[in-house]
């Protein structure tokens, strides 16, 4: 578990995160509405190289990213107007060269596991601090480790 007390903690994280973060990646964001999910996605995408607006995927569900625009290929999708596994399957994410995915709202379709995902949820009770719990899928395993051990 990490504390997170300001946005530019926010942004160190992403900053970390899109150090460890691999083409075929998933890092997988949870949490309420206004928990902090898109300033992550947006300030990984940003240590990624992107220098534009990160807008949110909310209606356009997803928005990829490509070098030479970022550091590596990069998929932001936000899954809180789908309602199932079903409805991700149609959106075609498997198909294509492995990119890092970086989800909003993953539990809306089923959740997303594995070895190559990064389950992060974000929680606080106020706008200071955000409390962000990991759940690393096996090759996250070390990277995490590293990652939090800097938070300590």
């Amino acid at each position: 578990m990490l504390t997170v007390g300001s946005i530019d903690a926010m942004q160190f994280l992403g900053q970390q995160l899109a150090d460890a973060a691999r083409p075929g990646d998933t890092i997988a964001l949870s949490g309420d509405l206004g928990a902090g999910k898109s300033t992550l996605a947006r300030a990984i995408l940003t240590a990624l190289g992107f220098a534009g607006e990160v807008p949110s995927p909310t209606f356009a569900l997803i928005l990829p990213y490509d070098p030479p625009e970022v550091r590596i290929p990069v998929i932001h999708a936000d899954f809180y107007r789908l309602d199932g596994a079903m409805e991700l399957e149609e959106l075609g994410l498997d198909a294509g060269d492995p990119a890092l995915l970086i989800a909003e709202w993953p539990e809306r379709v089923g959740g997303l596991a594995g070895q190559n995902t990064l389950q992060l949820r974000i929680t606080g009770s106020d706008a200071s601090e955000r409390r962000i719990d990991a759940q690393p899928g096996q090759n996250w395993q070390a990277r995490w480790q590293q990652i939090a051990g800097r938070w300590s």
